[in-house]
């Protein structure tokens, strides 16, 4: 059973950087991060959960929406397990509830990625609020 955990600072102000990480455990396997396809998702009030970023299990290939790119990276250390998302010059748009998702099968297309329904295990979610 693989487990998902984010964690992040929750309150920042505009124009600063933010770093999310998630937190990969199995069980009974003891596996870690290194086994999934990763990915970040976020839903910001009254709206849908929408896709981010993701990137591959050795960290050789990313995807990002095209909403976040430039600002947002995604990046993993697989020998340390977490998988993190940086996010540069903060916007209040960027207010949302922020989720950490891993993906059994293999590292595919950018349409197949940002489905959600491509992924198999979800994290309960990390708040981040961009307010001055």
């Amino acid at each position: 059973q693989v487990q998902l955990r984010e964690s992040g600072p929750g309150l920042v102000k505009p124009s600063q950087t933010l770093s999310l990480t998630c937190t990969v455990s199995c069980a009974p396997s003891g596996g870690t991060s290194s086994n999934y396809v990763m990915g970040w998702f976020r839903q910001a009030p009254g709206k849908e959960r929408e896709f981010v970023a993701a990137i591959s299990r050795t960290g050789g290939g990313t995807y990002y929406a095209d909403s976040v790119k430039g600002r947002f990276t995604i990046s993993r250390d697989n020998a340390k397990n977490p998988v993190h998302l940086q996010i540069d010059s903060l916007k209040p748009e960027d207010t949302a509830v922020y989720y950490c998702a891993a993906r059994f099968g293999p590292w595919a297309s950018y349409v197949t990625v940002a489905t959600q329904n491509a992924w198999n295990a979800w994290g309960q979610g990390t708040q981040v609020t961009v307010s001055s």
